[in-house]
């Protein structure tokens, strides 16, 4: 399959996606007219997502790569645990403990990237070991308690919200951002003489993107304002699409799982770029385990369970293969935006527990197969 054919069923897929995520809101609309589409109630689902949303984006580099990583939920939990250790405990300042979580998820991804690497070690054993071994740890560690409270500074960070006014002038900036890659864009494909989609088609999605920025603000300013969690996700989705779209190491990832022979023999360091991955999926993890703390204010043993799932089914369902050399950041965030948008809904319906985890299997098995026959017909 040609590079814009593949492009093309890409985006047809990313599409399909926010058609299920529109359609899944008004269905939860229609079961519960007081309560799903409500600013507050918005901003919360906006907050739930963030963490998941954080993961995603380390997720897809590391399936792009062709490996998986199973135990970034433990992880979540014990860097969340150690942040928590650190300040309710220790008296260390935001600041300390924030780092030191960050810098224990950098070396567990490390670790982690060396046994997949260069012991060549299956990813899925080596991630399924550590998702064992770090849940122990914090059982160790706290043990077995909830560690809590936490100070007013760290807490912020996982629940404060940005003043209106900031808020749109976040938005105005994020607009033009966007209209200067996407109109450099065109502008560059027209030099090199590429083909270019039709100027009303451009015109259209840039007054929907700039729409949708707009509304999601005003509903966000419309409750208390726009999270600090949502602001620091988008703030890692811009940096890791520029990162995985526009930079050589995101280029060898793409090519490491799409042929590994391949990008072997073109003399891409395989080894090194993996290894990258997975420091770079540790790091999610340490922000992604401070995010969490902050949000409970304080640390539970059961922190971070199950986020695999929720994770892994964002990025397929988002449009990543589990085959590798396929996937994109957005993508994943819009899967992880389903994921949070079922728990939400089905929570608010008070639908029982073993449904909710019954319906999430079944999405991501759907998921699968239909990435599966998909790269079968190609």
């Amino acid at each position: 399959m040609s590079v814009e054919k593949r492009r093309v069923k890409v985006n047809l897929k990313s599409y399909v996606m926010v058609f299920a995520l529109i359609a899944i809101w008004l269905l939860f609309f229609l079961l519960n007219q007081d309560t799903f589409l409500t600013p507050r109630n918005l901003s919360n689902l906006a907050r739930q997502m963030s963490i998941t949303g954080i993961l995603s984006i380390g997720m897809v580099l590391i399936i792009v790569s062709g490996h998986i990583d199973l135990s970034i939920g433990s992880v979540v939990g014990l860097t969340g645990a150690i942040a928590a250790i650190l300040q309710a405990k220790m008296g260390w300042s935001t600041i300390g403990a924030v780092s030191v979580a960050i810098l224990v998820g950098l070396l567990i991804g490390l670790w982690q990237g060396d046994w997949v690497c260069y012991l060549k070690v299956p990813a899925f054993v080596v991630t399924l070991g550590g998702m064992m071994i770090f849940r122990g740890v914090i059982l160790g560690i706290t043990e077995g308690r909830t560690i809590s409270p936490l100070s007013h500074e760290f807490v912020q960070i996982g629940q404060a919200f940005l003043p209106t006014t900031i808020g749109w002038i976040l938005a105005m900036i994020v607009v033009i951002f966007i209209l200067f890659i996407r109109i450099k864009k065109r502008l560059d494909r027209i030099n090199y003489g590429f083909e270019t989609k039709p100027l009303f088609y451009d015109l259209i999605i840039n007054l929907l993107i700039i729409g949708l920025i707009i509304l999601a603000v005003f509903i966000m300013n419309s409750y208390e304002g726009i999270p600090v969690p949502v602001l620091l996700l988008f703030t890692l989705v811009v940096i890791f699409k520029v990162i995985s779209e526009h930079t050589r190491f995101g280029r060898y990832l793409y090519a490491i799982g799409g042929n590994p022979e391949a990008a072997k023999y073109s003399g891409i360091n395989i080894k090194l770029n993996t290894l990258i991955a997975f420091v770079l999926m540790g790091l999610l993890c340490g922000i992604g385990g401070v995010v969490l703390s902050a949000r409970l204010n304080g640390a539970t043993t059961s922190a971070g369970t199950g986020f695999e799932l929720d994770v892994i089914a964002a990025c397929v369902i988002g449009g990543t293969s589990l085959m590798g050399g396929v996937g994109n950041v957005t993508g994943a965030i819009v899967g992880a935006l389903i994921m949070a948008s079922l728990d939400n809904g089905m929570v608010l319906l008070n639908t029982p527990t073993f449904w909710q985890y019954i319906v999430k299997g079944l999405i991501l098995m759907f998921a699968v197969l239909i990435d599966f026959q998909t790269k079968q017909k190609d």
